[in-house]
């Protein structure tokens, strides 16, 4: 979680705003910040590519945030043969509902 930029971000397809324009503006006169969430940085991991490429999304997909919690972090896969063995069902369902 990052906080909410107070001007408007130009690279929104890396961020999920979980606020409206009309709550975060409640939330900063109540003194709270607002918080959006930022999607992993997926140029920077190619396994993390390689995942997305299996399930039959790319990198700036809509839904690829979506895809992303559906998915292991790739830390657990490292090294991890039952990991991956059971990750196959959820990439090819994932494959399915991309077409």
């Amino acid at each position: 979680m990052v906080a909410a930029p107070t001007r408007r971000f130009t690279d929104a397809k890396r961020l999920i705003a979980l606020w409206d324009p009309c709550q975060r503006e409640i939330l900063v006169a109540l003194g709270c910040t607002p918080w959006v969430m930022a999607t992993p940085e997926i140029t920077d991991d190619p396994l993390l590519r390689a995942l997305l490429h299996a399930a039959g999304r790319a990198p700036d997909a809509a839904d690829v945030a979506a895809v992303l919690r559906m998915l292991p972090p790739t830390s657990s896969l490292l090294g991890n043969p039952g990991a991956k063995r059971a990750l196959w069902p959820r990439l090819r369902q994932l494959r399915r509902t991309s077409q």
